[in-house]
């Protein structure tokens, strides 16, 4: 019997259609719930996609589950999240969607914890896992006698935040006391419907209209190099896991570009402890700072799938195909194994340098095979001169398959 995963996520990004492909390599139904412009929606792997409408998320969502009836969900982002665990308080006990969420997710009581930025890392510390500390900042007294703790530079975190936004690295007393200001005040109304308007995301207008103040944390500086590892558990085990550190990022703080896989027992070891801790099911990643000595220390526990668990390097190492098996109790086919440990993401790496050379010496990660999504990411290349845009689309057609150049060379160009 074929078995359906449904795939939620509120923003646009690549990666929820890469998770959509290992589903269906495994033999699983896809569907999605997904706003009407993400490529997802466009991704030849998805039987179905359902429209998210972030003025009625809670509506659009779980009318998207009642007529997928899925087997499986896997939130895509931290706003995903966020609306499993309200829809799942809102259900009555023992429901067959509360009990279906609880599957996907684990334990929902253990996402208070999780969602804060100070009390993960807290857990993470009792858990037994090297983890940089971390101090809920509630006013400017509290953020003083974090610095004074902690020394300079420090960085500044707001929950609910993600890629990087949020987030701010400070090396003056001036600087911490700016960013702490920023962070804390949220963007007024008129800014709010502008972006609302620019980036036809009504997120922007639901802020506009009920405002918050994040929640904000300090944490200890850790000098060294990023890094992290996406897994699969499933009721408190990890069954696939792969670590990389990360070579060129998108920003200071930002997502990574490119990345190299690597074998890192500390890193497997945080995340067998976190999925234990929390009794984890599902997709999940950790981000860690690996200082001098090779040491990992955990700064950041994603609550939902990320960019590098789309990844698939064979056996142990390919999340969905890993996750599905369990799920199904029964083995579950896989995609053919990367075979080499430095990856370029696309189009991350192709649009900050269309001659980058990881974009040959690596994998390049484009989607030859899910051509619509494909020409989506095309199309959102920055605005350039036509003749520099069109050089950055030839080199990219020139790692093309000579069988998919044909159809591909009309359709971008």
């Amino acid at each position: 019997m074929t078995r359906t995963v449904m795939l939620v996520t509120t923003v646009d990004w690549t990666s929820t259609a890469r998770y959509a492909h290992g589903f269906c390599a495994a033999s699983w139904r896809v569907e999605a719930i997904s706003p009407p412009n993400a490529p997802v929606a466009r991704s030849r792997y998805v039987a179905r996609c359902h429209r998210y409408r972030p003025l009625f998320a809670l509506s659009s969502l779980r009318k998207a589950l009642a007529a997928a009836r899925p087997d499986l969900i896997v939130a895509c982002d931290d706003r995903a999240v966020a609306l499993l665990l309200k829809l799942h308080a809102r259900q009555k006990e023992g429901s067959q969607l509360q009990a279906l969420i609880e599957r996907s997710l684990g334990a929902p009581r253990a996402f208070a914890t999780i969602l804060s930025r100070p009390r993960s890392m807290a857990a993470a510390r009792d858990a037994g896992i090297l983890a940089a500390e971390t101090l809920a900042i509630a006013d400017e007294a509290a953020l003083a006698a974090g610095l004074a703790r902690f020394g300079l530079p420090a960085v500044l975190k707001s929950d609910g935040s993600w890629g990087g936004d949020g987030v701010a690295v400070v090396h003056t007393r001036e600087q911490a006391l700016r960013a702490f200001r920023r962070l804390k005040r949220p963007a007024s109304r008129l800014r709010n419907l502008v972006r609302a308007v620019k980036r036809r995301d009504a997120h922007f207008l639901i802020q506009a209209l009920w405002p918050s103040s994040p929640a904000l944390s300090l944490q200890r500086f850790v000098t060294g190099t990023p890094s992290a590892s996406a897994f699969a558990c499933w009721k408190g085990e990890v069954v696939a896991h792969l670590a990389y550190d990360v070579l060129i990022s998108d920003g200071a703080m930002g997502p990574p570009n490119v990345i190299r896989r690597v074998d890192c027992a500390q890193m497997r070891d945080a995340s067998e402890r976190v999925a234990k801790r929390f009794g984890l099911s599902g997709i999940y990643g950790l981000d860690f700072i690996r200082d001098a000595s090779g040491s990992a220390h955990l700064i950041e526990i994603n609550p939902r799938t990320t960019q590098g668990g789309t990844l698939p390097f064979g056996e142990g190492r390919d999340l969905p195909s890993a996750l599905a098996a369990c799920a199904a109790r029964a083995p579950a086919p896989r995609r053919a194994a990367i075979e080499t440990d430095i990856v370029a993401f696309f189009p991350n790496e192709w649009q900050r340098d269309a001659a980058s050379p990881y974009l040959v010496q690596g994998f390049h990660n484009v989607p030859w095979d899910d051509p619509a999504v494909l020409k989506h990411c095309v199309a959102t290349l920055p605005p350039q001169d036509p003749p520099i845009r069109e050089q950055a689309i030839e080199r990219l057609l020139a790692t093309a398959p000579q069988s998919e150049l044909e159809n591909l060379r009309p359709a971008l160009v």
